[in-house]
């Protein structure tokens, strides 16, 4: 069948949409934020909102966050790598705590005769 209906999936009162139709747009401001790695980002914000514009944005090509100054741009976080429990227990224990743990565990056990 290669006539097929015109108007098919559409809705009733679909048509282009204008300004015309959805009314004026607020009006904006555009602001400027500069990354560590010299990227320049233009959000848009509402002129009149009442909402302060954010000191700092995320650079949407890196990552890293920007600010307004484009001399001196934040510098991004410090991400430090992913810790093992044993790393945490490391850092709170030395070998000698170590030991003596164990020793009080193996003394426990030997109280109930689960290990010779």
């Amino acid at each position: 069948m290669a006539g097929g209906n015109a108007i098919r999936g559409s809705r009733v009162g679909a048509g282009p949409m204008g300004e015309a139709e959805r009314g004026d747009s607020a009006p904006r401001v555009v602001i400027s934020y500069w990354c560590a790695n010299e990227h320049e980002t233009r959000p848009s914000f509402a002129q009149d909102s009442g909402a302060p514009v954010p000191e700092t944005w995320d650079c949407p090509r890196c990552g890293f966050p920007a600010g307004q100054d484009r001399a001196n741009p934040p510098q991004p976080m410090r991400n430090e790598p992913y810790k093992t429990h044993l790393a945490y227990v490391k850092e709170r224990r030395n070998d000698a705590d170590g030991a003596a743990i164990l020793e009080e565990a193996l003394e426990s056990l030997r109280a109930r005769r689960l290990v010779p």
